[in-house]
């Protein structure tokens, strides 16, 4: 039997980022968000592209830059022909994307939430010793690790904290402390040793296997 709990978690956002905008409609600051709509606008050999939100409020409108003064010759035409389409999934790239967009917007609505979807690839439950999480991100989410480690575990941040204190707590090519205060992203791997916490409630709530 094997003492390694091995699982998948996929993370996905229950809705995209939304800008803090000053509408002039509602003369008031505002969230924005994106019907999922852009703008493509041709002018002699250069395109300009917009993500396009609307004011919560009022629906004003806000246009998001995605490509400004580009050379047709420097745009792949399978991505310019995508955004052209309105491709869905190329739109939630960018609409999920908060650190691109705080560039243009740098404030935000909250924190985005999200969905956490949990497989266990591998080893037993039953008291383990070791669990291994590998995340799965198909869009940005702005999340950071050490609160949904917290979250899905059932642990305080401060005791998730002291995990890596004491060397329990590793990601798989970063330093812990610093991979923890980051935003979540495709393809982490945490390792967590177990000894001195309740290792068959974590595997559970790890697998996604709460009674």
């Amino acid at each position: 039997m094997s003492e390694t709990l091995c699982v998948k978690w996929t993370i996905t956002a229950n809705e995209y980022p939304q800008p803090l905008l000053h509408c002039r409609r509602c003369c008031s600051i505002k969230p924005f968000r994106t019907g999922g709509k852009v703008r493509v606008n041709a002018n002699g050999k250069r395109i300009d592209a917009w993500l396009i939100y609307r004011c919560a409020t009022c629906e004003g409108t806000w246009n998001r830059p995605l490509l400004e003064r580009r050379p047709v010759g420097a745009i792949e035409p399978e991505f310019l022909s995508k955004l052209v389409a309105n491709d869905a999934e190329l739109v939630a790239q960018f609409a999920s994307d908060a650190e691109d967009l705080r560039r243009h917007a740098p404030q935000l609505k909250g924190a985005v939430g999200v969905s956490v979807m949990k497989s266990m690839l591998s080893g037993d439950m039953c008291r383990p010793a070791v669990l291994c999480i590998a995340l799965a991100v198909p869009q940005p989410v702005s999340l950071r690790l050490d609160r949904l480690l917290a979250e899905e575990l059932g642990l305080s941040r401060s005791r998730v904290d002291r995990l890596v204190q004491e060397g329990l707590l590793l990601v798989a090519g970063s330093n812990a402390a610093r991979a923890l205060r980051r935003s979540v992203c495709d393809g982490t791997q945490v390792k967590i040793g177990l000894s001195g916490l309740e290792s068959t409630e974590v595997a559970s709530r790890a697998s996604g296997h709460m009674a």
